[in-house]
């Protein structure tokens, strides 16, 4: 992809990562880091935290470098609140590390943290997304951070000057000798609802004091049952694990966020450096509501992967710089998304994509590991869509409608979009908008039209022997056309545009009962010639 550096950002990236690597350790693999807390349903805007590492760090492995990409996952935190729809009585776990709640009711899974890292780590195998997940509950309880928490805890002044800077009230002076940079779990409840009393650095002996009435003294050198602050665990492990390039959300680079903070605590306290780290902007979603995770209805990468294939979620990814947003789509929109891609792939195969537009797509279609999964035969989605929303997913029908249609030969070479397609149809296509084809002829309707409606319905009825997709197309544009004394190839007017809506909506009302629907053809197709001569009157 040498030739797509110019235009292409994740291009662009990997080439400062390696020579800064190279800068700092060179000869070593090269370390690019995300980090998530498994408190709630990893949401697609949470996959940007993973897929812009991932796509450098695979760009970086295509081009023969070592490169090992850490999942971090902050399963070490506090179990904040309490979600909507979960039994209130799991307040009692609030203060405890993610890895020691119990998982939501009915969940097969040991704690609130696997419960919801279960399903990102599924999705990201389906996307080709190659990570080394690190548990931070393994990492502090068996001692692996030790050496950092007595230097960040030796260093408290220090780390309290630093975060003095940024602290909103004017005139508050640092807290000295008050700050702690380590809270520790407590040893009867479980919880980190407790106050560091007493700290001697001779001898490492903390005294801490807990809500629920507890108290102990113990050796921090041999102490593994807390963590460091959020503001300081992250250079600390920035510093620990050598990491080049990790990005962040917006909320991380305001004055006094963990991202600018930790810049200055990894050199003055870890002797780290600070990743290349660029931030990544919002995910939005079209067809459902904005993403919370407080709330726990927000849709993830697996809801996503049940309506698109892997490369075209990838690519939504990859063909978006980082800091630049975008939508995904549940909605109609998704058929708009495929059709660009499937026009990009068109593109690739012609030789006549873009350096960056070329670059996104291998991307998406592949890792430095190899191709992934591909539709053998991909039928346009909207395509699949009207049919297999017509046929209410009738295997023989949709086979018999997509022969017809595209020369399909067996409905497992039209997979997995054809299954993606009916997913959305079943869980995403509203009610209203589902397609039901009449049984029988609306009698009323018929005659009710004067002569010009009813010599267009013959003139459809006599058109359907030409039984392909662009024979229909021409045949339902073309009698307007020919009431109207037109050519064939007549430019479209504002007159021949009005009168080709008014003969979709009729023959839509005759049809299905309704205004509008998939595009005639297609439905024309679905319904099959004999039954659309019947439905018409003809």
């Amino acid at each position: 992809m040498a030739d797509s550096k110019e235009t292409d950002w994740v291009s662009r990236f990997a080439d400062e990562v390696i020579s800064e690597a190279e800068r700092r350790a060179p000869g070593r693999p090269i370390v690019c880091a995300s980090g998530l807390s498994p408190s709630g349903p990893i949401h697609l805007g949470n996959l940007r935290e993973i897929m812009t590492p991932h796509l450098v760090a695979d760009e970086i492995r295509r081009r023969g470098h070592a490169c090992v990409h850490l999942l971090s996952w902050d399963d070490y935190d506090r179990f904040r609140r309490v979600p909507a729809g979960i039994d209130p009585s799991w307040a009692e776990h609030i203060g405890k590390p993610l890895t020691s709640v119990p998982a939501p009711p009915g969940s097969p899974h040991s704690s609130w943290a696997e419960h919801f890292k279960a399903p990102l780590s599924e999705a990201l195998a389906e996307l080709g997304v190659e990570v080394h997940a690190i548990s931070q509950t393994e990492q502090y309880t068996s001692g692996a951070y030790r050496e950092q928490i007595l230097l960040a805890v030796r260093e408290r002044a220090r780390i309290d000057g630093v975060l003095s800077r940024y602290r909103t009230k004017e005139g508050e002076p640092p807290r000295g000798g008050d700050y702690f940079p380590y809270k520790p779990y407590c040893d009867l409840c479980g919880r980190d609802l407790t106050t560091v009393t007493n700290y001697d650095d001779e001898t490492t002996e903390l005294a801490y004091t807990c809500e629920c009435g507890f108290g102990e003294t113990v050796r921090l050198a041999e102490h593994d049952r807390g963590k460091l602050v959020w503001k300081v665990d992250w250079p600390m492990r920035w510093a620990y694990e050598g990491v080049v390039f990790e990005p962040s959300g917006v909320d991380h680079h305001s004055p006094g966020s963990a991202w600018v903070v930790g810049g200055q605590l990894v050199r003055e306290v870890f002797g780290g450096q600070q990743p290349i780290g660029p931030m990544y902007a919002f995910v939005g979603i079209s067809g459902m509501a904005k993403m919370s995770s407080s709330k726990g209805d927000v849709p993830t990468p697996s809801d996503a992967l049940r309506i698109m294939e892997a490369p075209v979620l990838r690519w939504l990814y990859a063909r978006r710089k980082p800091a630049q947003s975008f939508k995904i789509a549940f909605d109609h929109e998704i058929q708009r998304l495929y059709d660009e891609w499937d026009a990009l792939g068109r593109k690739v195969a012609g030789g006549q994509a873009q350096p960056a537009e070329l670059a996104a797509y291998d991307r998406a279609v592949s890792t430095a590991a190899g191709p992934l999964p591909a539709t053998l035969h991909p039928v346009a989605y909207r395509t699949l869509a009207s049919v297999l929303d017509i046929t209410t997913g009738h295997a023989e029908q949709t086979l018999r409608i997509l022969g017809d249609l595209d020369g399909v030969e067996t409905l497992d070479a039209a997979r997995p979009r054809l299954d993606r397609a009916q997913r959305w149809v079943d869980e995403h296509l509203p009610a209203d908008q589902r397609t039901r084809v009449r049984e029988s002829p609306d009698q009323e309707l018929l005659d009710s039209l004067g002569a010009d409606d009813r010599e267009a319905l013959r003139l459809l009825a006599d058109g359907l022997d030409d039984w392909t997709l662009d024979g229909l197309t021409d045949l339902v544009y073309g009698v307007p056309k020919l009431q109207a004394g037109l050519p064939a190839d007549a430019k479209a007017t504002p007159e021949l545009k009005a009168a080709q809506r008014a003969f979709f909506a009729l023959l839509y009302k005759l049809l299905v009962g309704r205004d509008t629907g998939p595009r005639l053809p297609t439905l024309l197709m679905a319904v099959g010639a004999d039954r659309v001569r019947k439905l018409v009157g003809a």
